[in-house]
């Protein structure tokens, strides 16, 4: 009973704590034995002892990002500077961080479109948030230029639907077809007030611990990766009560 007690004692409690301190010499030493004695017979302590840990850290971080959420509702969800798709006086606010060139944003593109037409009381924030390369960040600048023309949402379904890299070849080719003024275009993409926009996308992103494209937003909920029709329709119907 006694090695029972110890052993509880020496695994609830951190080292340094005051009351580890206040164990004897011999008590610890004990203690140190009856856990590696514990070990050699039962190495699946050590397994759910990590395991233990892994849970707790992922609680934590599970609530740090939800408070994030929070205190950055009004960037996600109300902010009018914001491109979004869908019904513009949505009752259902979505937020979506999605790079042009990620592979998952385009599998997860049609699927949001599906939502958007089954669903018309739905808005879907959209944020630029180019973290695979220099093409990436060019798309993400042609997007956010093209917002001057009120062409971002078309530019944003060709660049997601494109199947072959944005270059500034591709870019131009898909923003002429969609008749906007690429001269105008080509010229607000250098404008510094974009990149401050990108780079106000990019604060958030890491203000939220969003780790990668797509991830999805709604209420203090984050849905990371190309998630399906019915995970996104559970999301808006909790939302909606």
């Amino acid at each position: 009973m006694k090695r029972r007690r110890l052993l509880g004692l020496a695994a609830a409690l951190p080292p340094g704590t005051a009351l580890a301190q206040a164990l004897t010499e011999a008590q610890r030493t004990e203690v140190i034995e009856i856990l590696r004695r514990a070990l050699r017979e039962d190495p699946s302590i050590l397994r759910e002892a990590f395991q233990s840990l892994e849970r707790a850290e992922e609680e934590a971080r599970a609530e740090a990002q939800q408070r994030a959420i929070m205190a950055h509702a009004d960037r996600l969800f109300r902010d009018p500077e914001i491109p979004f798709k869908g019904n513009p006086q949505g009752r259902v606010v979505l937020a979506e961080f999605f790079d042009a060139r990620c592979g998952f944003c385009k599998r997860l593109h049609p699927v949001m479109e599906q939502l958007l037409a089954a669903e018309r009381d739905v808005r879907v924030n959209l944020f630029d948030f180019p973290i695979l390369g220099p093409q990436s960040l060019l798309a993400a600048r042609a997007l956010l230029a093209a917002q001057r023309q009120d062409r971002y949402v078309a530019l944003y379904d060709a660049l997601l639907r494109l199947r072959e890299e944005p270059t500034e070849a591709a870019i131009r080719r898909e923003a002429e077809r969609l008749r906007l003024d690429w001269a105008r275009l080509r010229r607000d993409m250098d404008d510094t007030a974009v990149m401050q926009r990108i780079d106000r996308n990019l604060a958030l992103a890491r203000a939220l611990d969003i780790q990668g494209t797509p991830a999805i937003l709604g209420g203090t909920t984050l849905i990371p990766g190309a998630t399906d029709l019915a995970t996104l329709r559970q999301l808006t119907a909790r939302l909606r009560g």
